[in-house]
């Protein structure tokens, strides 16, 4: 991409008109960048409505991207939940292709109890199908696993790298309060400057030019993730956050998850702006 942006997860809280064609609109009028589709309770767009998304889009020039069900976890052991996981994943795919969205992030499995290696290689080989399908029929929508806040998830930023180094089509989602959350770490400028660098290195240079991240204020305790927070009322350390981001000369999209969705994402983008400044 030419540039960093920022939105919000979903329709803005001030959107006058609570659709997904609103929330574009609306995003506009705040002079945000982006914003990211919320299918976290299952993909209920059709055809029209999509291609209408993509319209409003496009005539504003707003990015898009979309977020999958929390209903995924390519690890099911159950061949009926295994199979219903893979469709909800195609349908955000196809749906989000029709909006004119890059990419779609989803929490792609839990571990069951099972070795990491294990999962990764089951995860791995879900993924090549997914997205040898989408391929197939010529849809160009990045996969993008997220690195997920649980310890109970899997997700972590070496296993999501290493599945978007090794299959064709994946990428990263970045979520860095859920590592900050995870791993209880990870929340100075010299962590998230690592960070980036670790994308670098296992993806090359042009990986930090498509980038998709998500950010909010975060709770958490023994396991990772409680709840997502304002960022002024957490801990997470945003500024230097973005510090970081603007001296990696990162590009792409930073989508805000805090529960005030677009105040937060005016405070990213306001902070990036100060540091050009």
């Amino acid at each position: 991409m030419e540039k960093l942006l920022f939105g919000p997860a979903g329709v803005p809280l001030s959107a006058r008109e609570k659709s997904t064609v609103g929330g574009i609109e609306r995003v506009a009028e705040l002079g945000l960048g982006c914003m990211e589709l919320e299918f976290v309770q299952g993909v209920k767009m059709g055809r029209e409505t999509a291609l209408k998304v993509a319209e409003a889009a496009h005539a504003r020039k707003i990015a898009l991207t979309a977020h999958g069900p929390y209903f995924i976890n390519l690890n099911a052991s159950e061949p009926e939940k295994l199979e219903a996981s893979r469709q909800r994943v195609f349908q955000t795919a196809r749906i989000a292709a029709l909006c004119g969205a890059s990419s779609i992030v989803f929490h792609a499995a839990f571990y069951m109890g099972q070795p990491s290696r294990q999962v990764y290689d089951t995860v791995k080989r879900q993924l090549e199908l997914i997205a040898g399908q989408l391929r197939a029929e010529g849809n160009q929508v990045w996969i993008r696993p997220e690195v997920t806040g649980k310890t109970t998830q899997f997700g972590t930023l070496e296993e999501v790298l290493e599945l978007s180094a090794e299959v064709e089509g994946v990428a990263p989602c970045i979520d860095f309060a859920h590592w900050h959350a995870r791993s209880g770490k990870f929340n100075s400028y010299d962590e998230f400057v690592y960070i980036l660098k670790q994308v670098e290195n296992k993806l090359g240079r042009q990986a930090l030019g498509n980038m998709h991240i998500h950010v909010s204020g975060i709770a958490y305790g023994k396991s990772g993730e409680t709840k997502h927070l304002n960022l002024r009322d957490s801990d997470f350390n945003y500024i230097e956050f973005v510090h970081a981001l603007y001296d990696c000369r990162v590009k792409g999209l930073v989508i805000s998850e805090s529960p005030n969705l677009e105040e937060d994402a005016l405070l990213l983008q306001q902070t990036y702006e100060a540091r050009r400044r």
